[in-house]
């Protein structure tokens, strides 16, 4: 399925969430116990609008949620003012296997971690508008079930192991259909140990499943959990137009194949490293990173047999059409003993302004494709040969944000000719032209689409029409 495909499917699923006609008679129906929710939730029909008074509730246990609603008619489980009403205790909301169209809007959840659950056959459910701070180990949300929608949510003050969304699957299969967006993730505290990742998309086991979901429009900040902020364990998962900003934490596609990250904005971060096959990595904004860009030094070869959680080989990775600015490290690839290295790696119609050298790769790099980047004022081009760069000023002008763009006249403007015409779209979600520019930024004077994030524009706190 292509993203114009995804985009369309979700438009029309989110229209049929707020048709209101038709034959059912929704009710709405104000609680103010944790046992009448529960009774409300069991005794609910499609339509239904659940509201919990504002207050402080705290449950012994799980709150369990089975009867489903429809496309048309979702059963809505709200609290009556937003962030107004507090769940606390030792059970959170658990939306059981078979259910869907449900949609869970407006909560400050304070309950024990690991409670927030969709479990594997659950579909086309929606968490909106809610506060995460659960206690504990554990996960602040857990997604099993595919086709679910996670936006507008703020994931906050974390410091213990576990993620703030995790997501898995059935069996082998990674969750599908996914659309995760305008969340805010803020302030994860530095964990002892593995396994505190901002969002930990996938496990090794569903690594070679497809997800066709999509990653858009979240800010992550001040995040150091681990070393691994995002960690992609899955393949065919789509990451754009988030922003990353002043993160202790790396970007990972660790396993898996076919992902594609693009329009993302990272500011004063370990940037982006990469495992597995066939990624497409283009039109991406780093400034002040170290690195940049990190080319994993494979360990194992997946396609070969090796185990699933192996340092996959990075083989086949397009890197295109990224903007580089001041990052300390700009593209890298580090030592491993006895590594493998990576193969067929395209570099090409990338800027790099500023800092250290332009590429430096370190052990095996077999059959690289090099071509149409553009430096200035790097500590050297490194590992770049000659033929794969050439040096000018690309005039750069920033923006009410602080972020560099083309000016009229830059040398980047139509350097890529006609070369990769698929990459369609540029860090502004503005559409490219041949001939096409260098760098993440394609010049225009239509109006942007995407920009860098700000915690004004994403959380629990925005307001959008539907509501």
């Amino acid at each position: 399925m292509t993203s114009q495909q995804m985009t369309c499917l979700r438009a029309c699923t989110l229209l049929a969430l707020l048709l209101t006609a038709g034959t059912i008679t929704a009710k709405e129906i104000l609680v103010k116990s944790v046992s009448a929710l529960q009774s409300a939730i069991d005794k609910s029909q499609p339509g239904d609008v659940i509201l919990v008074a504002n207050g402080d509730y705290t449950t012994t246990g799980d709150i369990i949620i089975r009867n489903s609603g429809t496309a048309a008619h979702p059963i809505t489980i709200a609290a009556q003012k937003n962030g107004g009403a507090l769940i606390k205790g030792s059970g959170g909301f658990r939306i059981a296997g078979n259910t869907a169209f449900i949609v869970i809007r407006g909560f400050h959840f304070l309950h024990t971690s690991d409670k927030a659950l969709m479990e594997p056959g659950s579909r086309f459910c929606r968490w909106t508008h809610n506060i995460f701070q659960t206690a504990g180990e554990g996960n602040y949300l857990t997604i099993m079930g595919s086709d679910h929608q996670v936006d507008y949510n703020t994931f906050h003050h974390k410091n213990a192991l576990g993620k703030f969304i995790g997501v898995r699957g059935e069996g082998n299969q990674i969750a599908e259909r996914l659309w995760i967006h305008h969340n805010y993730f803020f302030d994860f505290q530095p964990q002892k140990g593995n396994g505190a990742e901002a969002v930990q998309f996938g496990l090794s086991g569903y690594s070679l499943s497809s997800s066709h979901s999509l990653v858009e429009n979240n800010l992550f900040e001040q995040c150091a959990g681990e070393n691994e902020l995002i960690s992609v364990k899955a393949s065919f998962v789509t990451l754009r137009y988030n922003t990353i900003r002043d993160c202790k934490a790396q970007f990972t596609l660790r396993h898996g194949n076919h992902c594609e990250v693009y329009g993302n904005y990272f500011f004063r971060t370990p940037g982006l490293r990469i495992f597995g096959d066939d990624h497409i990595v283009h039109s991406n904004y780093f400034e002040q990173c170290k690195p940049a860009i990190n080319i994993g030094n494979g360990g194992a070869e997946v396609a070969d047999g090796a185990d699933l959680r192996s340092h996959d080989r990075p083989d086949r990775v397009l890197i295109l059409f990224n903007t580089l600015v001041n990052n300390e490290e700009n593209i890298t690839r580090t030592e491993r003993p006895n590594g493998l290295g990576s193969t067929n790696i395209t570099i090409a119609y990338n800027i790099i302004q500023g800092g250290g050298e332009a590429v430096s790769i370190k052990g095996p790099y077999l059959q690289p494709v090099w071509k149409g980047n553009l430096l200035f004022q790097t500590k050297g081009a490194g590992q770049l040969p000659d033929s794969a760069y050439f040096s000018a000023d690309p005039l750069f002008i920033k923006d009410a944000s602080g972020v560099y763009h083309l000016q009229k006249g830059s040398p980047a403007i139509g350097a890529a000719g006609n070369d990769w015409r698929g990459i369609t779209v540029d860090q502004d979600g503005q559409l490219r032209k041949a001939p096409l520019d260098a760098g993440a930024d394609q010049y225009s004077t239509a109006p942007a689409k995407a920009h860098a994030l700000t915690s004004q524009e994403v959380g629990h706190e925005v307001t959008v029409k539907e509501y």
